[in-house]
C-alpha cells in the first residue's frame, strides 16, 4: 500500500480576498481588513498581497499600516459572509472526498488518497481544486501536499505560498529544502518556544530534526518528541470529519469597550457570558461541571487579572449555576483593578441526556426555563429577551448579539 496524499488547501488573504470579490472596484486597490476602521488603534485582521507589499503585516495597528500606505482602503470584517463562504468551499472540496477536515476559517484538509481513479494524480486534483474554488468564490487556494497533515501543512506555509503554481509537495526527496529554514518557520514553533531552541543552538528545523530525541523529551515531555517528529514530517493523525464533534469546553470572551472598575457592572457582563455559554451547551447537547472564569486588566504595560477555576456540585447547563460559581472566582480573585476582558467557560463535557439529579434542587424548573428560552432565541433571535440589567450601561447583550467573533457580521 503507497502513502496517503493529503492536501492543506489555504485560501490567500482570506478575508481581504473576499472583500475584493463582494466589492471589484477594489480589484487592483492595496486593501487591509481592519478589526475597528473607526478607531487607528484598529487591529489588521488581513492584508491583501498589494498591501503586503508596502510591508502592511496582520496584527499591526491600522495607524501603522496607513503610514506605510496612505492610499490604504481600509474595510471593516463581515464575519458572516466570511464564514458563508468557508462553509462553501468545505463543499466545493467534498465534491473531491469525503474526507475533509477544517483547520481553521481559511485552512482545510483533505485526504484525497482513494481520489485518484476519479479525479488524476495528485498534483492535477491540486489543480482542480484550485481552479473549482476560484470560479465558484472568487478567491484563490493554495494547495500543500504530503503524506500526513503535518507535511501538507508545511509545504503549504512554507513553499506553496511563495510557488508560482500555488501547489507544492513535501516529501523525502525535498526534505532538505525544509530543514534549511529558520527554526521559527516550523509549525508549532512559536516565538518563546524559538527563543528556547535558539538558547539550546537549534537555529534552523534540520538541527531540530537531528537533536537526541531523549533530550528533548526529558526537557519538555511529549511536547519534545512532537517537536523532534514535527522536524522530521512525522504525524500519524489522520484526516477525520469528527474532529470538532467533541468539545473538551465551551467557552464565551469579551473585550469590553471601556474599563470597568465597577463590581455591579463587571457581575452584568459576567452574568450575561454564562446566559450565552449555557445557551451554547445546550444547542449542542453538553453539561459541564469545571466552571473557569478569568479577567485581563486594562493595562498592556502592565498586566493584571486572573484566570482560575472550580468545580460545580453536579453537572449542569443552566446560566445561574455557571454564574454563581464565576461570581465566587471574581469577587475572590480579583485585584480591583481597572479590567477590559473577561472570559468565562464551561468544561468537563459529558451528554446532557445521561446526568446525576441533585435531591435538593428542582431540575425540572431549570429545564422549562431552558426550554422556553431556547425556543424564543431560536425562532425570533438572540436579542429578543434578556435579563434587564443588560439594559443598563454597563449591559453588551445587545451589542454582542450583532458580532460574531468580537466582530460585526
Amino acid at each position: 500500500m503507497g502513502d496517503k496524499v493529503i492536501f492543506l488547501a489555504d485560501i490567500q488573504s482570506f478575508y481581504a480576498s473576499v472583500e475584493k470579490v463582494r466589492n471589484s472596484e477594489y480589484k487592483d486597490k492595496p486593501l487591509v481588513v481592519a478589526g475597528d476602521p473607526e478607531r487607528r488603534s484598529g487591529i489588521i485582521l488581513a492584508a491583501c498581497p498589494l498591501a503586503k507589499k508596502y510591508g502592511i503585516k496582520t496584527a499591526e495597528t491600522l495607524w501603522e499600516a496607513q503610514n506605510k500606505c496612505p492610499d490604504l482602503v481600509v474595510v471593516r470584517p463581515h464575519m458572516q459572509t466570511y464564514i458563508n463562504v468557508s462553509l462553501a468551499i468545505s463543499k466545493i472540496m467534498e465534491q473531491f472526498t469525503d474526507l475533509v477536515e477544517p483547520f481553521s476559517i481559511d485552512e482545510q484538509f483533505m485526504d484525497v488518497t482513494g481520489s485518484q481513479k476519479l479525479f488524476g494524480n495528485e498534483f492535477e486534483i491540486a489543480k482542480k481544486v484550485q481552479q473549482k474554488i476560484m470560479n465558484d468564490t472568487g478567491v484563490y487556494a493554495r494547495v500543500g501536499i504530503g503524506k500526513n497533515k503535518i507535511l501538507a501543512k508545511m509545504a503549504c506555509d512554507n513553499f506553496a505560498k511563495k510557488n508560482e503554481t500555488g501547489i507544492f509537495k513535501l516529501n523525502e526527496t525535498n526534505m532538505e529544502q525544509l530543514w534549511k529554514l529558520p527554526i521559527g518557520k516550523m509549525f508549532g514553533v512559536g516565538q518563546k518556544m524559538e527563543k528556547h531552541l535558539q538558547g539550546m543552538g537549534i537555529f534552523t528545523i534540520g538541527q531540530l530534526a537531528k537533536f537526541p530525541v531523549g533530550l528533548l523529551k526529558k526537557r519538555w515531555g511529549i511536547n519534545g518528541e512532537v517537536l523532534w517528529q514535527t522536524a522530521n514530517g512525522i504525524d500519524y493523525s489522520p484526516v477525520t470529519v469528527k474532529t470538532h464533534n467533541q468539545q473538551k469546553a465551551i467557552g464565551h470572551h469579551m473585550t469590553l469597550p471601556r474599563d470597568y472598575t465597577n463590581l455591579d457592572e463587571i457581575k452584568i457582563v459576567l452574568l450575561e457570558l454564562c446566559t450565552e455559554v449555557a445557551r451554547r451547551c445546550r444547542k449542542k447537547g453538553y453539561m459541564g461541571v469545571t466552571v473557569s472564569c478569568g479577567v485581563r486588566g486594562a493595562s498592556f504595560d502592565f498586566p493584571t487579572g486572573f484566570h482560575r477555576q472550580t468545580t460545580l456540585p453536579v453537572a449542569s447547563n443552566y446560566d445561574l449555576d455557571i454564574f454563581n460559581a464565576a461570581y465566587q472566582l471574581l469577587k475572590q480573585f480579583w485585584d480591583k483593578q481597572p479590567i477590559r476582558s473577561l472570559g468565562v467557560s464551561l468544561s468537563n463535557l459529558q451528554p446532557s441526556d445521561n446526568y446525576q439529579i441533585d435531591l435538593f434542587e428542582n431540575y425540572l424548573r431549570k429545564e422549562k426555563l431552558n426550554s422556553v428560552f431556547d425556543a424564543i432565541w431560536d425562532k425570533y433571535g438572540r436579542t429578543a429577551i434578556y435579563r434587564a440589567s443588560s439594559l443598563t450601561k454597563a449591559g453588551q447583550a445587545s451589542e454582542r448579539a450583532r458580532k460574531i467573533g468580537g466582530h460585526y457580521k
